[in-house]
């Protein structure tokens, strides 16, 4: 991937400046409604129009804001990881949406219980075990294949005759099958030159299995690829354009953008940041080095060090952050920024970033026109009262 804080460099600060309310506290999450819908239409363009082909995962957004503004621009097929997430979607009548996670347990009767409360949303889990099955018969939910493209976290073992086997399985169980779910996120950690060939030889394997599925008398009517990382190398296999079912891809990050999806795709396409993390310098420990409040309970730092960039200022390095504190280093001789000055922090993780507040401050014209909750944040404790 390239340096992040080479990315960042691609873009101004002018735009996303703000003249934060007197009563704004920080670190601040700031969501930025223009470019949300400008990520929004950057990925119907890609997919021709056709706001049919995207199930976004909602992991990202966590907002109902922006999950409405998605519903807005005609997206109407989703994919999330909570049953928070979920309940939101359900809430606002999204027509269909795949829980894209294993479920047991209390999990899964809560899950069963959205579906049956909300009669209009179509809601769809992944099985990749015959034994997942029981959780769903008598309830309303469709059940997708996942399928293990290489990635070793879920799914099952991609041989013909276990797809086969496992389609038979729900069949029998009385439940519907949706379509088969390969998640191939693993290809954004291949060299670059080599992540088509990789993706390609995937969807390959993936359409022997749809046709070995079939075989066995079980209609495969969608097939879901393509996480953010995987989404270049799925538009340039035409199989699957012309393929008889439906398929569709389901980048989340881009909504949002961030580092290192904003590495991952081409500049060309135009995505932009629409989420930054507007924070204050509060301490100047020494020369050379400030510290701002935007430490890992902040700005997710899973993806590594930095964990985000400082926009408008691509030569300051993120050090590495405690809990609350970010350590940045300035180059030999800048003048440092005075205590309390607010900066802009690009995260190079933005998913957990979001789920790191309890609301967002939305910015227009260089102002903050509203405060939107982070419906879908955390987990539901107790099934009904989440």
């Amino acid at each position: 991937m390239p340096d992040p804080l080479a990315v960042a460099a691609r873009f101004s600060l002018d735009p996303y400046r703000i003249a934060p309310p007197d009563e704004m506290l920080t670190p601040a999450l700031l969501i930025y409604p223009e470019a949300v819908d400008a990520n929004i239409a950057v990925t119907l363009g890609l997919l021709g129009g056709d706001a049919g082909r995207w199930r976004p995962h909602v992991k990202t957004a966590k907002l109902a804001w922006v999950m409405r503004r998605m519903l807005d621009h005609g997206v109407r097929h989703f994919k999330c990881a909570t049953t928070a997430e979920l309940a939101t979607l359900c809430a606002l009548g999204a027509p269909d949406v795949l829980l894209a996670f294993p479920v047991v347990g209390a999990n899964a009767r809560r899950v069963a219980a959205l579906a049956a409360a909300h009669p209009g949303t179509r809601v769809s889990v992944l099985v990749d075990d015959p034994a997942q099955l029981a959780a769903w018969r008598g309830s309303p939910v469709a059940v997708f294949l996942d399928l293990n493209p290489g990635m070793d976290r879920t799914g099952a073992t991609p041989l013909e005759e276990t797809a086969a086997a496992l389609a038979g399985a729900v069949a029998a169980a009385g439940l519907v099958l949706a379509g088969l779910h390969w998640y191939d996120g693993h290809v954004g950690g291949i060299a670059p030159v080599e992540q088509a060939m990789a993706a390609h030889r995937g969807y390959d394997r993936l359409l022997t299995l749809v046709t070995a599925v079939e075989a066995a008398g079980v209609a495969v009517p969608e097939v879901i690829t393509s996480g953010t990382p995987a989404l270049p190398h799925a538009l340039t296999y035409a199989p699957l354009a012309r393929a008889p079912f439906t398929h569709r891809v389901s980048p989340g990050t881009v909504v949002y953008g961030d580092l290192t999806s904003l590495a991952e795709l081409p500049a060309a396409w135009g995505y932009r940041p629409a989420a930054l993390v507007l924070s204050a310098v509060v301490s100047r420990p020494r020369r050379g080095r400030v510290t701002c409040d935007g430490g890992h309970k902040v700005v997710s730092a899973d993806a590594g060090v930095p964990t985000c960039a400082v926009l408008g200022h691509p030569a300051w390095a993120p050090a590495r952050p405690s809990e609350e504190h970010l350590p940045i280093d300035l180059p030999d001789g800048e003048e440092p920024p005075p205590v309390g000055a607010l900066i802009y922090l690009l995260p190079r993780h933005i998913c957990p970033t979001v789920n790191n507040f309890d609301q967002a401050a939305l910015a227009v014209g260089g102002a903050v026109t509203a405060v939107e909750p982070v419906s879908a944040r955390g987990h539901e404790l107790l099934a009904g009262r989440g």
